[in-house]
């Protein structure tokens, strides 16, 4: 007995030292119960406060946003997979809208939009994180788009510039080279100390892969933050990447940065919308796609902008891309984009299959900054580009029905058989300022109109080669955003006919060795 009656005590005193050391905490919170589970959405009930775009807690740590609030039940759109939520299960607020981190410790690495690695790299320390979702800097803050953004494409820089802040729209069929003029353009801001961010949005993984190996390869990657939601993510997360790239994009932009952010593609990102809509039982309108469709993709693209000195001074380009079906730009989607952006490069199929790449069509495609946002000195060599190349292609159809052409007529043709020659250019081939501008001005001036048609990417070569050795000092000029003067004018077609030349492609007389 006396045993039992000492452990009885030793356990007495137990008890009482722990509950004397335990601090009591008492923790107050809201909770609520799933109602329904479908295909990336749920139902809840039972908050007596919900905010619209709170993130919500399910068990097992997956998150949601509550979207549509009732006052009976909500809608949460899930930020990951739902097969492990059941009918009944507790969710708890978190009392945050959805969030991202932002700064330079996302420079060159892989993350999903809620700013988790995945790249195996580690954890991102970032120094603040912001809402995905904020509102557009007000119009007073905004300067005017003046600066040019060099994609390093002749044909974009030359007939639809694009500049620093704007907003243009690439758009085109299946397979046309969308991707490939986004990504130029992200490989032309290497040295230039542009930011970039590259927004992939239900794309499949071997081509995010790819992409991000292109980048790396081209030592791209340490200046670029890669956002990921891929078509095996829940499609809360392709609706929420593009926003959470561009909060990412504007921290850059509020310290004064360049960036640039390219979104891959915004028709994945409208049909990850019109699902969750619809299992969420919305009213579908045009193409089933709810009537705020366009409101998400204006609120999306109106952050794109260029700040004033005292706001930052920093911009953002935005070069939305979407796809096209059998080149019908007056669906619904394309509709709508084209109108909330600042011009459109449209790529064509036709010229695809012909193998005229980039596949840009001029005719078709436009710049509403226009020469703004474009060095003078392009201006100067490629001022009616557009419009000359649009009345030689009219001119060339005319001339299949084998009508006799007079000789002014046949030098047109001539003279826009070489422009587009000089327009194709292989994909990772960028040319700078200089470069452009000297072809552009061999091409209009006609330094090419004797050389043979198919040497024409000789005398690209040979032209090229010329600029970079640059013995005058010539082509540091003409990287300025000084206009073209006149001296400068002569010198370089002088040097470009002495390039030609050494080539074996002219003779300085102006005779032909380019034909056979």
């Amino acid at each position: 007995m006396g045993g039992l009656k000492g452990l009885a005590e030793e356990i007495a005193t137990g008890l009482d030292r722990a509950a004397k050391e335990t601090r009591l905490r008492l923790e107050m919170g809201e909770t609520a119960r799933v109602l329904r589970v479908g295909k990336g959405v749920a139902a809840i009930a039972g908050f007596s406060e919900l905010r619209a775009g709170e993130l919500v807690a399910f068990p097992g740590g997956l998150h949601g946003m509550a979207t549509d609030l009732d006052g009976r039940e909500a809608g949460v759109v899930l930020l990951g997979p739902s097969d492990e939520i059941r009918e009944g299960a507790a969710v708890r607020r978190t009392g945050r809208v959805a969030d991202t981190p932002v700064g330079p410790a996302l420079l060159g690495r892989v993350v999903d939009p809620l700013g988790r690695p995945l790249d195996d790299l580690g954890r991102i320390d970032a120094a603040a994180r912001r809402p995905v979702d904020r509102p557009a800097p007000p119009i007073m803050h905004r300067a005017p788009v003046s600066v040019p953004l060099q994609t390093g494409i002749k044909a974009i820089d030359a007939t639809i510039p694009i500049g620093r802040g704007q907003r243009e729209l690439i758009l085109g069929d299946r397979q046309t080279g969308k991707t490939s003029v986004a990504l130029d353009t992200i490989l032309n801001q290497k040295d230039t100390g542009v930011v970039s961010v590259y927004c992939a949005i239900g794309q499949r993984a071997a081509s995010v892969v790819r992409v991000i190996a292109t980048l790396r390869d081209a030592g791209a990657l340490k200046r670029t933050v890669v956002v990921v939601a891929g078509g095996e993510d829940a499609p809360g997360l392709q609706y929420l990447a593009p926003y959470a790239a561009t909060a990412m994009a504007e921290a850059f932009m509020e310290h004064g940065t360049d960036v640039l952010i390219v979104y891959d593609d915004l028709t994945r990102h409208a049909r990850a919308y019109r699902e969750l809509s619809l299992l969420l039982r919305r009213p579908p309108g045009r193409e089933a796609y709810p009537g705020d469709i366009f409101h998400i993709h204006a609120r999306l693209l109106e952050r794109a902008t260029r700040l004033r000195p005292e706001h930052g001074g920093g911009s953002l380009t935005a070069l939305p891309v979407i796809e096209t079906q059998a080149q019908n730009i007056s669906a619904y989607i394309p509709t709508n984009l084209i109108s909330i952006t600042d011009g459109q490069v449209f790529l064509s199929p036709a010229l695809f299959a012909r193998g005229q790449l980039p596949a840009v069509d001029i005719g078709r495609s436009v710049s509403r900054v226009g020469g703004k946002a474009q060095h003078p000195a392009y201006r100067a060599v490629a001022g009616d580009l557009r419009l000359a190349y649009a009345q030689f292609e009219e001119l060339e159809t005319f001339a299949r029905f084998g009508t006799q052409l007079d000789a002014e007529t046949r030098r047109t043709l001539e003279r826009g058989r070489r422009v587009r020659a000089i327009l194709r250019q292989p994909e990772r081939d960028h040319l700078s300022v200089a470069e452009q501008i000297a072809v552009l001005l061999a091409t209009t001036e006609g330094l090419l109109d004797e050389v043979a048609l198919e040497r024409c990417a000789e005398a690209e070569r040979a032209i090229r080669q010329r600029v970079r050795r640059d013995p005058d000092g010539l082509a540091a000029r003409l990287a300025t955003e000084a206009p073209l003067a006149r001296a400068d004018r002569e010198a370089l077609l002088d040097g470009l006919r002495d390039a030609l030349a050494s080539a074996g492609l002219v003779d300085r007389a102006g005779g032909d060795h380019g034909h056979p």
